[in-house]
């Protein structure tokens, strides 16, 4: 449809947020992680639990191998390098070679497992955000633009991804490696430990901050990333006008601005996420400072062997390693939070115009379409003020009048892109809203003069995905639609690709894709919006042959500023103000002094 304004004031309150702004935006309010975590886990994650169990119990062996190697150095220094004991060394040597050798092989298998979940949970993700965007309603998509709900599906979901690995790997193979360590220590000497983990209670407090910190920028730099990919949408789709206003350098600058903010607040969150495992690291300095002091005078005193310092000292080293990834993996948590807190958001935000509880069947045969008494406003502007109007079965009502009358909105009306704040619109007797929408919508076909192609083949465009569509059916419709007049010229022929918006035909031909694809759906309502305003001449003669064949036995409506596309209407319908002010056929129009015959003048009498 042509109308673009923002949806009805009765809406848009209930739509959500539009593209954020990133120079306005207010504190955003952090929600819990654990309910986070937990949607995230039954929502998805649990789709692949046997997956997950079998990668944890490869993780847990990996992990486990880490208190395994530290173990081992108590025989290999008692034993073997004081004790001098020639048999322990081949049987330390082999233990420690199996170690490894257990380790890489539970290694690779984890990893692929990963990468496996991880991969079929975003796919997942992002086919549920898809197919949920695509139900909202038309008022959602008018205050969210294309780039923002771009970087929802593509640019959020990929900043979960990056969490699932370290994330699910944390909490198999570190904590297990952790646990297993711990417990070669506290075996050696309880003290010892605690004398290592003296610090850890100072974390508490700065972590946390650190994490509320994280989140904070995070959360404004996917604002920040949806604004840029905004931007980038709007000039690539709007170059045209971008070189002829000559506006490269302003549209530099503004994305510049925003990658220099983005870029402040990426560096403030790399910040807060570095500081999580540098506080270990300065826990981790304190505990070596103190079991060195502590107990290597034991070791002096002969009460400690050098193998037990030197398996302590190992599991200690080797358990600060994975306690830093946990660390980081705070950090890594707090910025895919940000991004889970969007994708719940829009996941949960409900369509407005839903299917009845107790939907009635679609009328059947061609049926007649009415409006009576419609009042619809656009914010506090009113669009339709008690708009009556019938279009009779089979035949062609024409809608004409000045731009903004409400043309437009009566179609959108119709296909229940929006529904009236009162009155009724219905269809064969039948209110629109008291059928399912899918019901509704296959009753009617829509050629406008934006004609919505998609850069796939020529036939996929026409079919639109129809699994039931037979050859003879395809060809019949585009020789009515005059497809067959170009398509020889066209190299690769129906398997040619449209190109992005169609960018690879001209209007004419994508006109006449758009006409082949509403005969194939062969609908017994057609809506025309403009369908030939912006072609020249001769593709204009031979589009309106098209329609005119694509009208005949359906209940056609018709939006045309050139009301010499119209004048063989069997109804013509003058709006002005969001009123009906006048109807009749050309000939009673052009009799009485009245809005249509000034407006007729006013075209013919200029040309």
């Amino acid at each position: 449809m042509s109308d673009t304004r923002p949806e009805p004031r009765n809406e848009r309150a209930k739509s959500g947020r539009g593209t954020p702004d990133p120079q306005a935006q207010t504190e955003p309010k952090i929600a819990a992680s654990w309910p986070l975590f937990r949607w995230i886990w039954s929502g998805y994650l649990t789709r692949y639990k046997w997956l997950m169990a079998l990668a944890v119990v490869f993780m847990s062996i990996e992990g486990a191998m880490f208190g395994f190697l530290s173990y081992m150095m108590k025989p290999m220094f008692d034993q073997v390098f004081i004790g001098g004991n020639r048999d322990a060394l081949v049987w330390v040597a082999f233990a420690v070679l199996g170690i490894f050798l257990t380790r890489a092989v539970a290694s690779v298998i984890q990893k692929v497992l990963l990468t496996r979940i991880s991969q079929l949970t975003i796919g997942d993700i992002r086919q549920d955000l898809l197919a949920h965007l695509m139900r909202l309603d038309l008022g959602f998509h008018q205050t969210h633009g294309p780039g923002y709900l771009i970087q929802r599906v593509e640019g959020d979901v990929n900043a979960i991804s990056k969490v699932w690995s370290a994330l699910i790997t944390g909490g198999g193979r570190d904590v297990i490696a952790l646990i297993s360590l711990m417990v070669v220590a506290i075996s050696i000497d309880p003290l010892w430990t605690l004398v290592a983990l003296v610090g850890a209670p100072a974390l508490v407090f700065p972590t946390v901050l650190a994490q509320r910190y994280v989140r904070r920028n995070a959360r404004r730099a996917r604002d920040l990333a949806a604004a840029l990919s905004s931007r980038l949408n709007e000039v690539f789709h709007g170059i045209v006008p971008v070189k002829l206003n000559r506006m490269e350098k302003h549209q530099s600058r503004h994305y510049r601005r925003l990658t220099r903010e983005r870029i402040r607040i990426e560096t403030r969150s790399s910040f807060g996420q570095a500081m999580l495992p540098g506080l270990i690291d300065i826990m981790s300095g304190i505990g070596f400072v103190g079991v060195l002091l502590y107990g290597g005078a034991e070791i002096l005193e002969g009460e400690k062997t050098v193998g037990d310092f030197m398996a302590f000292f190992t599991a200690i080293g080797l358990a600060f390693e994975p306690l830093r990834r946990l660390g980081a993996i705070s950090g890594i948590w707090q910025v895919a939070a940000a991004s889970i807190e969007r994708i719940r958001e829009l996941l949960q935000t409900e369509p407005r115009l839903r299917d009845p509880e107790m939907p009635v069947e679609a009328p059947s045969g061609v049926p007649g379409v009415a409006l009576r008494d419609v009042r619809l406003s656009y914010g506090e502007a009113p669009v339709l003020r008690g708009v009556s109007l019938i279009a009779e079965p089979g035949k062609t009502t024409a809608l004409v009048g000045a731009s903004g009358a409400g043309k437009s909105t009566v179609f959108n009306l119709l296909t229940r892109l929006v529904d009236p704040e009162s009155g009724s619109v219905e269809i064969g007797g039948i209110s629109v809203d008291a059928m399912r929408l899918r019901d509704l919508r296959g009753l009617i076909s829509v050629v406008s003069q934006d004609s919505a192609l998609f850069d796939e083949s020529l036939r996929e465009n026409v079919t639109l995905g129809a699994e039931t569509v037979t050859e003879g059916a395809l060809e019949a419709a585009l020789e009515a639609a005059h497809v067959s007049d170009f398509l020889p010229r066209i190299d690769g022929g129906l398997d040619a690709r449209a190109g992005p918006r169609g960018s690879n035909l001209s209007g004419g031909q994508r006109q006449r894709i758009a006409i082949a694809r509403a005969i194939l759906r062969d609908t017994p309502i057609l809506l025309l919006d403009e369908a030939t305003s912006a072609l020249d001449a001769r593709s204009e003669a031979v589009v309106q042959a098209a329609l005119e064949r694509l009208a005949k036995g359906r209940t056609t409506l018709v939006i045309a500023h050139r009301l010499s596309t119209v004048r063989n209407a069997d109804k013509i319908i003058v709006m002005d103000g969001g009123q009906v002010v006048d109807e009749g056929t050309h000939s009673e129009l052009m009799a009485r002094e009245g809005p249509y015959r000034a407006l007729y003048h006013l075209q013919f009498d200029n040309s």
